[in-house]
């Protein structure tokens, strides 16, 4: 027998073409789940030793299912592979701190990914996440760029903090060089594909 997997996706045409792939590389599919809720009961109630997880799910997404999964369930042998057609560093990212074991994009072709499924089982304790560099912003700044989220001019920003307009230009150009941007829409767009930002 095969590894056995358990594939979790709210389309029931990708989970069929994968169950197919995989099932013809030799894996054993023992179950499936269309929403992150049923995801985290069938990972309970099955115990398989791959989940394949889609990002993007009704009933929770792939990293909040992943990090309920790592925090109430004994699931450290569990191997979580997250699926995604976005590959966003903000992803990326997620995945790692909420304990996911790899990510691979959904356009991967199937003997690739089951390729990697094989590896990654034989060395679960590795590190199969690519490396994310996220600007490290102070305290300060973040508290800037909220606001700037919401839209504030300068003289708001200063108001609201207690600091002088020039303090706020200063931290506002800062901000834009460490996100590598010339403007605040940018920054606030940039802030949030990497995560900085939860609207």
């Amino acid at each position: 027998m095969g590894l056995s997997i358990l594939i979790a996706d709210d389309h029931p045409l990708f989970r069929m073409g994968l169950r197919y792939a995989l099932e013809a590389a030799g894996f054993q599919i023992i179950g499936e789940a269309a929403s992150g809720a049923e995801a985290i009961q069938k990972s309970q109630a099955l115990i398989p030793q791959v989940l394949l997880l889609d990002i993007k799910m009704p009933e929770g997404d792939g990293i909040e299912v992943t990090r309920q999964l790592r925090k109430s369930f004994n699931s450290e042998a569990l191997i979580i592979i997250l699926l995604s057609t976005f590959e966003e560093e903000a992803i990326l990212h997620a995945a790692r701190e909420a304990g996911a074991s790899a990510f691979f994009s959904k356009e991967t072709d199937p003997k690739t990914l089951a390729e990697a499924i094989r590896k990654i089982s034989q060395d679960p304790q590795k590190d199969w996440l690519p490396q994310v560099d996220l600007p490290e912003l102070s305290s300060r700044e973040l508290e800037v760029l909220y606001l700037l989220a919401e839209g504030q001019s300068n003289k708001a920003i200063a108001q609201n903090i207690g600091l002088s307009p020039e303090t706020i230009k200063s931290h506002i150009t800062n901000l834009y060089l460490k996100l590598e941007v010339n403007d605040r829409v940018s920054a606030v767009k940039r802030a949030s594909e990497l995560g900085l930002l939860r609207l």
